[in-house]
Parts: C-alpha cells; structure tokens; sequence
C-alpha cells in the first residue's frame, strides 16, 4: 500500500496538527504509571539510615523526601522496576509481590 500525501505537501505549517508538542508542561502528574506494577518496594524504616541513595536513582522521582528524610514511596508513579533495593547499601528496601503487599 501506498500513501498518497500529495496534498499534504502543499500544506504551509499554519495546517499542520501540533504533534509531539507538550502544550501543558509538567502534565505528567497526571497520569498515573504505578498500575501496571508486579512488584513494589517496602522500606524497612529500622534499616534504614537516609542515606537518599534509593532518591538519587529512582528512575521515576517515586521516592518523596522531606528535610533530606524519606517520607514515602507514591506508588502512583512507581513501576516497580527495583533500582532502589539494588542500590540500597543495607538492604533496607525489598520487592513485594504486588498482589500481596497493600500499605
């Protein structure tokens, strides 16, 4: 199959459609990612020292701080992806089965 984009190409730029443009920035916030999640990291607050290596490499910024202290895990953004468990030098954080862990 071929496309025929002939009138296409006559367009000027006031025609074309604005794809791939973020005309409301920081729209992110609104979508929720955490749902297709399998596994979720719990944090042993005994273990842990705040040392904010698990903030440095939370690929989704799901690890919310307060005066340079952990306050809690969004599981709304939070996809699972366990890069805070691996990089936790205590071992303060461990991936739950999601079905089971509900906090």
């Amino acid at each position: 199959m071929t496309w025929d984009i002939t009138e296409i190409q006559k367009w000027d730029w006031k025609k074309h459609p604005f794809g791939g443009t973020i005309k409301d920035p920081g729209n992110s916030r609104k979508f929720k990612t955490g749902g297709w999640r399998a596994f979720r990291p719990v944090r042993d607050e005994n273990k842990c020292t705040q040392c904010l290596i698990c903030y440095v490499f939370c690929p989704d910024s799901a690890i919310k701080t307060k005066d340079d202290k952990i306050i809690e895990i969004d599981y709304s953004f939070c996809k699972g992806c366990g890069i805070c468990a691996q990089e936790c030098p205590l071992d303060a954080i461990r991936m739950c089965d999601e079905t089971k862990e509900q906090s």
